[in-house]
């Protein structure tokens, strides 16, 4: 096993608790979806033993998953198998687009601000607007740097354009966890440059060792990218860390893809056999603008 993957794992495991829960979902989501979404448990142990996960945690996590609505299980024979469920195939859907799509749109100039009602919101709709990328300015005013259609409806709306690009950045970081999310991309930057080094130098994994390089990779980097409101580089400081990192995720990603779903393709099983192979969507993540495939959502 390469030192990259051994302080990687050592990292990984002084983090308090471990979420054996979360660490499953994006086994599911980066590598088991776009190979037709069902996997035997016996698959699922060989990958977490690699992550030095003892077995009984992955049992419990995965009962807890399937309890909570995220997956559900069937036997065949001994053999047990689980795929996500139709809520959890949704939130994947949602979250694959922010974690392999491509980068925010270009900025219009103007922001869509929207006056709700006031303290009573029986229709949810803050919540709503906020899922739809909308950031908070007030308790009844919300705003957003590309409007989405229908949002917003039977509330006061208005369209707003800063004076300056100052101005502009101001109100965003006012708006949305600009600098948390930032401080977030640079500790994953941090903790996986030394790995993009290392295969830059030729340094390449055990097939199985770089499924879970690959699979650390996006557990991390959707840690940020989940939390990013990907608002367009105008409204964004200048040092912001986020496209640094999204290069160096992909960049990695490409490297260790070949040999990962080599692993996958030669010893991950569903309950007809070996696993399909990945979907057509699987080769545009990461591109300029593709249509990517399969991503986790929950965590």
């Amino acid at each position: 096993m390469a030192d990259f993957v051994e302080d990687l794992l050592d990292a990984f495991h002084r983090r308090t608790p471990i979420r054996a829960g979360s660490l499953v979902v994006t086994v599911f989501g980066d590598a088991v979806v776009p190979r037709g979404g069902v996997l035997s448990l016996e698959s699922l142990l060989a990958i977490t033993r690699a992550f030095r996960i003892g077995d009984g945690v992955v049992r419990t996590a995965l009962s807890r998953l399937v309890a909570d609505g995220w997956f559900e299980r069937w036997k065949l024979g001994r053999n047990s198998f689980y795929r996500l469920t139709p809520r959890g195939r949704t939130a994947f859907a949602r979250a694959t687009e922010r974690i392999y799509g491509p980068p925010a749109q270009a900025w219009a100039g103007a922001f869509d601000l929207v006056l709700l009602d006031g303290a009573a919101d029986p229709a949810g709709r803050r919540a709503d607007l906020a899922a739809a990328g909308y950031g908070v300015l007030g308790p009844d005013l919300l705003v957003c740097a590309h409007p989405a259609e229908g949002a917003g409806a039977g509330a006061l709306r208005l369209t707003a354009q800063p004076e300056d690009a100052a101005t502009a950045r101001r109100l965003a970081a006012r708006a949305w966890p600009v600098a948390e999310v930032g401080a977030r991309y640079a500790r994953f930057v941090a903790a996986f440059a030394g790995v993009a080094a290392a295969l830059r130098r030729g340094r390449r994994p055990g097939d199985l060792d770089a499924l879970v390089v690959r699979i650390l990779l996006i557990h991390d980097y959707r840690r940020a990218v989940l939390k990013d409101p990907l608002l367009p580089a105008d409204l964004l400081p200048e040092d912001w860390p986020g496209a640094a990192a999204r290069d160096l995720c992909a960049e990695v990603y490409r490297a260790l893809a070949p040999a990962a779903e080599g692993w996958l393709a030669a010893h991950a099983t569903n309950d007809a056999g070996p696993l399909p192979p990945a979907s057509p969507a699987f080769a545009a993540r990461f591109a300029a603008g593709g249509a990517p495939g399969g991503a986790p959502a929950a965590g």
